[in-house]
């Protein structure tokens, strides 16, 4: 462990190198810190490793993972937690009531696995949430006890950090998922949705013809320029590479640097097969469905999005940012007038189908 300023540290540097502490024989040099920013109560635990390779060169990388050690600060975001949960024990009982209802029934529905996986993500996530805010509590303690002149390995507590990212990362997409469900009786967002529901097969074929021929380029960088190129060092760092020549952010200089011939050739060739043609072909799928589901929505009259926009206006009205205008109120006028004079045993059974309709939408709207 060094602590002090600057010059003792390049003393304690200097001693280690006359011990003969780094020889022929290190593999690895692994230098950590712990920082502490008391303005923004913020932790980072930094990690240097510098890999010594047997060909005489030396391979570097670092990482910096920064988090907050404030927990609960305010009664607004206790609130919140507490509404969190709330919402999360009634989804949990309405789960257990579909599946005693549905029985086997409730596997072959494929949004029960995306509220499963809002509920278990979200469960989880608490709990990784309590295990960190517990770590922390402890290394502000010692830190607080010694004053800082102690050691503090934050290596333990950026993993927890990143495993309950990753959970929230997953409850992100299944509560976005959801959303969209939802939301579905919004014209727009039901067009994309019939969009993806009339193009599943094709986007599925697709799939795989363009991992085939990606994972093909992945490797093939990855055998050509694996000691040329810190971009492909391994197959992630491949993959992210070629996304960005996707998204054609990648400098092409790398490239030409490490081959100048097989460089430019090789992205020639995966802008034409990948960029081209691939991209071309995943347009002109979601194009051609969303002509065909388009023509569908024009012919046909959707009363589910007549109900939902009915719903919206009532809501805004109610609210009051908007005013009914006076056509609407006389409407309404005319429709209690008439609900007056209607003899009540001849109006019963108007009533019943429009509460088991009300019914039928609402249970439809929740699934």
């Amino acid at each position: 462990e060094f602590r002090g300023c600057l010059s003792e540290l390049r003393s304690n540097l200097s001693l280690l190198r006359q011990f003969k502490w780094i020889d022929q024989y290190t593999r690895a040099i692994l230098i950590q810190m712990s920082l502490y920013n008391p303005n923004i109560q913020i932790f980072t635990s930094v990690s240097f490793l510098l890999e010594l390779l047997p060909t005489g060169g030396i391979f570097p990388s670092t990482r910096f993972e920064p988090f907050y050690v404030q927990g609960l600060t305010s009664i607004a975001y206790l609130i919140i937690i507490i509404i969190h949960i709330s919402f999360l024990i009634y989804y949990i009982i309405k789960e257990f009531q579909d599946i005693h209802h549905l029985k086997i029934g409730y596997i072959c529905q494929s949004w029960s696995f995306i509220r499963l996986g809002i509920i278990i993500c979200s469960w989880i996530g608490m709990a990784i949430y309590l295990w960190r805010y517990v770590e922390i509590k402890r290394v502000t303690n010692l830190f607080h006890d010694t004053n800082g002149y102690l050691y503090i390995n934050l290596q333990f507590i950026a993993y927890i950090n990143d495993m309950f990212n990753i959970i929230i990362g997953f409850c992100c997409f299944f509560g976005t998922i959801k959303l969209l469900h939802l939301c579905r009786f919004n014209s727009r967002l039901s067009v994309f949705n019939d969009t993806l529901s009339s193009a599943k097969n094709d986007l599925i074929q697709f799939m795989f013809m363009f991992s085939f021929i990606f994972f093909s380029f992945m490797i093939f960088f990855y055998e050509l320029f694996i000691s040329k190129i810190l971009s492909c060092s391994n197959l992630i760092h491949t993959a992210v590479m070629l996304f960005e020549m996707i998204l054609l952010k990648f400098d092409v200089h790398d490239l030409y640097q490490a081959d100048q011939i097989l460089g430019p050739i090789c992205f020639i060739l995966f802008i034409i097969f990948v960029v081209f043609i691939c991209m071309n072909m995943f347009i002109s799928i979601i194009v051609d469905h969303f002509r065909r589901v388009q023509k569908k929505v024009k012919s046909s009259q959707n009363e589910d999005q007549e109900a939902f926009n009915y719903m919206i206006k009532k809501v805004v009205c109610w609210l009051g940012f908007i005013k009914p205008n006076q056509f609407d109120c006389q409407n309404e006028k005319d429709e209690a007038m008439r609900l007056e004079y209607y003899d009540t045993f001849q109006y019963f059974p108007i009533v019943t189908d429009r509460l088991m309709e009300i019914l039928y939408r609402v249970n439809s709207f929740h699934k």
